[in-house]
């Protein structure tokens, strides 16, 4: 969550320290003297023409917002974390104003989340899955010496023999109410039924909630059920359900009940007791960090029992790569799966596995998850272990996604991007031209303030601001076709003279009064050119470089 916020945070964050011209650390008093000298300074009394004045008031009401915000400790402390951003955000009134840096981040999320919960109750989540079944195993068995050709032809014979769609969406009715609305299609060689399921979920404290479900279907008959979470302690969980299913051939009641707790911050240990048509003793360990994910099965039922291993690599790469494997062994036999999922666009998530199994055979499995949608693909290639089916299961998809990779999800990404850094370009021109146009307005109301500063300087040979500017340099020797991106910051700078002295912080030069940034994202700097005591000095200065004026270091030394 960390990264998206401070996204947010730098597009529209306004750097108050660099209009108040005051270090990070500035004191009450420091404040309240640049804030009350700004004030002069913009006053909308001072001004009879209502361009003026008009102008005057903008930047006066930003000045205030500034000192608003650093005077108060509590904000302060919000917006050196989150920036403007961070005030913004509905719920700070209630929050304990003595709170450390971290606990004020910790509060931000916790602020966020919920205004998120908001947005989400004003709309339904829809959720659904596609699954389509393939019976590719005329591929492979035409080859095994008992198979019979079927009459017709020599071509393979594939075809879909199941199809699954489910559907869900959610309906917020209160705060602490929501209703789900669920169904499913399915079928399989010719046969296939339906179901549609409705659920009413209350949350009843931050410890627990509870919902029930209602269901009706033409294969198993009507459903009533109950399900209730609860949070035990801190480190432990349990759910509890049960249900009961008029099926044609009575009633059949079934339960379950599931405890979970963490054995460390990464370690999840789970049991599950299930009573029914398929009883069963589950007990499970999951341990998930940044790097891998390792799961532990065991179940013994009536029915089913097994034993099952699965351990999963994740790449620290912007596609977020995942390699898995896993085995699982038991009554009905033993399967081992290997494969692969990768992110291959923003909200799409690929992968393919290969299942090699006894007595099932060969099975490649694709899978797409797109937002809240997933679709999937099994195809079964063959029903005994041949290495020509795992071969193809294995090398066939590589080949396929490097071949649609390189062919049309590059440049379709690199489309995407110049779309986006074209609109960035707009957005970022459009923004200068507003930021020049704030900064030459300030000019204009400084140009009284700056004449008496000059005369007052001139008269005890003080600091007289000759030139400045502002932005992008070239030199002769590198880049000489490139034009330099420079403005032109003399009265500004003059505005900020006091005592024949100038101050400037290191924060970002941008934010002054009458200065903007004419070169977003490249590197910048500050040229001066000054006269104090009648003698010649000049300076270059980093952006974000604190500057003090005038130095001896400075001098310009004249040619004998």
């Amino acid at each position: 969550m960390a990264a998206p916020l401070d996204d947010d945070i730098e597009s529209n964050n306004q750097d108050f320290y660099s209009l108040l011209n005051v270090r990070k650390e500035a004191t009450a008093e420091e404040l309240k003297a640049s804030y009350r000298r700004l004030c002069m300074l913009y006053h909308p009394d001072k001004h009879r023409d209502p361009e003026l004045k008009r102008q005057a008031e903008q930047l006066f009401n930003q000045v205030h917002q500034a000192y608003e915000v650093l005077s108060d400790a509590h904000s302060r402390a919000i917006y050196d974390i989150f920036g403007k951003k961070g005030l913004e955000v509905e719920g700070w009134e209630v929050v304990e104003r003595k709170r450390t840096p971290a606990e004020i981040r910790e509060e931000y999320e916790r602020l966020q989340r919920e205004r998120e919960e908001r947005r989400l109750q004003q709309r339904t989540n829809p959720k659904g899955t596609i699954s389509v079944g393939v019976d590719a195993t005329d591929l492979f068995d035409r080859y095994d010496e008992d198979f019979e050709e079927m009459p017709g032809g020599g071509f393979p014979h594939i075809e879909i023999n199941k199809m699954h769609i489910s559907q869900s969406i959610e309906a917020p009715l209160t705060n602490s109410d929501t209703a789900v609305l669920s169904g499913s299609l399915s079928t399989h060689n010719g046969n296939g039924g339906g179901n549609i399921n409705m659920t009413v979920r209350r949350v009843m404290s931050a410890k627990g909630w509870g919902e029930v479900e209602f269901g009706a279907g033409d294969i198993l008959g009507p459903l009533i059920g109950l399900k209730v979470f609860r949070n035990v302690t801190p480190r432990c969980f349990m759910t509890a359900q049960c249900g009961l299913q008029f099926s044609p051939r009575g009633l059949r009641p079934s339960c379950s009940l599931m405890t979970a707790r963490h054995l460390d911050q990464n370690t999840m240990g789970y049991l599950q007791w299930r009573w029914g048509p398929n009883s069963a003793m589950t007990t499970s360990l999951v341990r998930d960090t940044k790097s891998s994910h390792f799961t532990l099965a065991l179940q013994l039922g009536v029915a089913h029992s097994y034993l099952m291993m699965s351990y999963q690599y994740k790449f620290q790469d912007e596609d977020q790569t995942k390699v898995k494997g896993s085995v699982k062994t038991g009554w009905f036999g033993t399967v081992v799966e290997y494969g692969a999922e990768r992110k291959i666009s923003r909200h799409s998530i690929l992968s393919a596995t290969v299942s090699i199994g006894v007595p099932q055979g060969v099975t490649l499995k694709i899978k797409l998850a797109r937002a809240n949608q997933t679709y999937l693909f099994p195809v079964h290639l063959t029903d005994q272990l041949l290495p020509s089916a795992v071969f193809y299961a294995t090398v066939g998809p590589l080949l396929v996604y490097m071949a649609v990779h390189r062919l049309i999800v590059i440049p379709y990404t690199q489309a995407q991007k110049e779309q986006e850094l074209e609109l960035q370009r707009k957005s970022s021109a459009t923004d200068i031209a507003k930021k020049k146009q704030e900064a030459e307005s300030a000019v204009l109301l400084m140009q009284e303030s700056v004449r008496r500063i000059i005369e007052a300087e001139e008269s005890k040979m003080g600091l007289i601001i000759l030139n400045a500017w502002y932005g992008k340099f070239v030199s002769d020797t590198s880049q000489k076709q490139e034009k330099a991106k420079v403005i032109d910051v003399t009265v500004p700078l003059q505005c900020l003279v006091k005592d024949s002295k100038l101050i400037l912080t290191e924060a970002s030069k941008s934010g002054l009064p009458g200065f903007y940034d004419p070169c977003v994202g490249e590197e910048k700097s500050l040229k001066l050119l000054y006269q104090f005591r009648g003698v010649l000095h000049q300076v270059i200065s980093a952006d974000t470089e604190s500057l003090r004026i005038p130095k001896q270091s400075h001098r310009i030394e004249s040619e004998s």
